[in-house]
């Protein structure tokens, strides 16, 4: 069988979603491109379809396109083997090691959907390490181990919401953002209610927002 026929992988989508983010850093595609191809990445099945993204990418060596047609595949070739290229001027996000529990907590998202809700245990340190994905901390009936929660954020693409009662507070001032945004429709600090959530680090080409449950300003208008 072609090696372009086989199927592929979640983990190769992902793969080919770094190539595409690596070329969007290096000026190769617009964002508007990336997406398009993103969709293209999400939505293939075969190793052909995954090469199709990447055929007029410096570095990149489709399967099959120089190879014998008699030539034998005893095992599955990588879809794509991209050859040595400068460092983009980011790099992935390097996950967090720390443990699930008392003393820290990981958020992590690839290409996906993830949300914490409900009587979720909140640590006092969270780490949010996402990449292309769609982020929802809802803290409305989170249960609580300590009055400040800071949120750690290195993400790619993503959207991240946070989500706060009434009563709390979140500061944004120690976000940075590239080519992204940071939103805050909270109060901010100092931290004298019940909740403070304090949020630093880095949001490349997302977004971050820190609102309301949808309704609040309407309740507060009608008492």
């Amino acid at each position: 069988m072609d090696a372009r026929n086989l199927r592929v992988s979640d983990a190769e989508r992902e793969h080919v979603g770094q190539l595409l983010q690596r070329a969007v850093g290096q000026g190769m595609l617009s964002l508007g491109e990336f997406t398009e191809r993103m969709d293209t990445t999400l939505a293939a099945k075969t190793r052909g379809e995954l090469n199709a993204v990447l055929v007029d990418l410096p570095g990149i060596q489709l399967v099959g396109e120089h190879a014998p047609q008699a030539a034998p595949y005893p095992q599955p070739a990588p879809y794509a083997q991209p050859h040595p290229q400068p460092q983009p001027h980011f790099a992935p996000a390097e996950p967090y090691r720390g443990t699930v529990g008392h003393q820290g907590g990981v958020v992590r998202g690839r290409m996906s959907t993830v949300k914490r809700q409900g009587p979720w245990q909140v640590s006092p340190t969270l780490h949010v390490d996402s990449m292309m994905s769609d982020v929802t901390l809802d803290f409305t009936e989170a249960i609580m181990t300590s009055q400040v929660v800071e949120i750690v954020v290195s993400d790619y693409f993503s959207s991240i919401s946070i989500v706060v009662p009434p009563e709390a507070t979140v500061d944004l001032n120690a976000v940075e953002t590239v080519a992204g945004s940071a939103t805050n429709k909270v109060r901010t600090g100092p931290p004298i209610g019940p909740l403070h959530v304090v949020v630093r680090g880095k949001v490349r080409f997302g977004s971050l927002t820190a609102k309301h449950p949808f309704g609040t300003t309407w309740k507060r208008m009608l008492g």
